[in-house]
């Protein structure tokens, strides 16, 4: 295998993410009306900037892939990326006559976020627009947000797929993240199904949360197929989860994670085979991670301020714990850490903390939130403080 010169590579939707400040009993106007907000927090958002600038944060040796309008939330995204260092914005297209894509974040208090969103030039953003030679010399790539990139799901998916094969004909580890959409938009519609089933031979490490992808495989969303959330006993309906996730490997992916909100983190992995072909990213001890059955509960965190990116910054920590050697355990642990650090701050970085200072934080005792299973055969892993399933390969 040779040997990969850089660490981690984010490619995909990218925007300016625009989040004014609500306060306690504030509501969205009705016609007519004005509701007063605070200051804006104004940040960079999707996936390149979200993962990717955490992944930097954490230590990893980080590039950025996307693309945006040449205008003036084009020059604030790069301004805002440049920040972190002057670098990081060199994989960043800038596309003359196109413009940035950017959000509006509602994020009332006590209510999960709401967005209004132009897609702008993500939708342009196609499999040529790869540097093929700065790929090649890292050890990942991961690819966020097809569902909001229209050229990445028309034609059932061509360029998605074409984008992964070229990718993972590198030996690059390849990682792939989704995004929710509403069902009767135009990406809701879009067979997501299909397009998994072509794409996923191409992804090592899939990373969706459990509602975006029940969505996009136009499934039922109830909470209740995957929960059992009775008054002060919450407990996860694991068969449900474990069905949909060998689903995911039976379709070709090699580390099925499915991120489930304040319910923790689900990771179904294949067998040595598959993991053998992972590429640059590939563990040191393959039979550690193959055939695995882990949840991961949630840190208790000392102040909620909002999710702006909560599941972003946790495949940068399991991606960060991954690529650092770390048992399946611990990345799992580290996963669920640096997303609890994430929402205790308005945007999508300003609340993490640095790999060594997530570490010192969950050394000194950092608390779980409880949740039990509604199957017998789960076991805690004492050291990560994770659960081992009935059908992990370690119980």
């Amino acid at each position: 295998m040779k040997r990969a010169t850089s660490q981690v590579i984010v490619a995909g939707h990218i925007c300016l993410d625009i989040i004014p400040e609500f306060f306690i009993g504030d509501y969205l106007p009705e016609p007519g009306q004005l509701v007063q907000v605070g200051p804006a927090t104004v940040s960079t958002g999707g996936p390149v900037s979200n993962t990717g600038l955490a992944l930097y944060h954490l230590g990893m040796d980080t590039k950025l892939m996307g693309k945006v309008g040449e205008d003036a939330f084009g020059r604030n995204v790069l301004g805002l990326i440049e920040a972190r260092h002057p670098t990081l914005s060199e994989g960043i297209i800038v596309a003359e006559g196109e413009m940035t894509s950017y959000s509006v974040v509602l994020n009332l208090p006590g209510i999960d976020r709401s967005f209004l969103h132009c897609p702008g030039a993500n939708d342009t953003f196609s499999s040529n627009d790869l540097k093929l030679e700065d790929i090649s010399q890292t050890r990942l790539f991961h690819f966020g947000y097809p569902p909001l990139m229209a050229g990445m799901f028309a034609d059932d998916g061509d360029d998605l797929v074409n984008l992964f094969s070229k990718v993972k004909s590198l030996q690059v580890t390849t990682s792939l993240d989704m995004v929710m959409v509403k069902p009767h938009s135009v990406a809701g519609q879009v067979n997501w199904g299909l397009i998994l089933q072509r794409t996923l031979p191409f992804v090592d490490i899939f990373l969706p949360s459990i509602e975006e992808l029940l969505v996009l495989l136009h499934l039922p969303t109830d909470q209740s197929q995957w929960l059992d959330q009775n008054e002060n006993d919450p407990r996860l309906r694991t068969t449900f989860l474990r069905e949909l996730a060998n689903k995911m490997i039976e379709w070709g992916a090699g580390l099925v994670v499915f991120k489930l909100g304040t319910f923790g983190i689900y990771m179904r992995t294949a067998g040595e085979e598959r993991l053998n072909h992972l590429g640059n990213g590939t563990p040191e001890d393959v039979a550690l991670w193959a055939n695995r059955e882990i949840w991961s509960p949630i840190f208790r965190i000392d102040q909620f301020i909002g999710t702006t990116g909560a599941g972003d910054s946790a495949i940068a920590g399991f991606i960060t714990a991954l690529l650092r050697g770390e048992s399946p355990e611990r990345t799992m642990m580290f996963a669920c850490a640096v997303g609890a650090c994430n929402v205790e701050a308005a945007d999508a970085l300003s609340g993490l903390l640095t790999w060594e200072e997530t570490l010192t934080r969950i050394e000194k005792g950092w608390k779980r939130l409880p949740v039990g299973f509604t199957e017998p055969g789960w076991r805690v892993h004492p050291a990560s403080q994770t659960w081992l399933g009935p059908f992990d390969c370690q119980s």
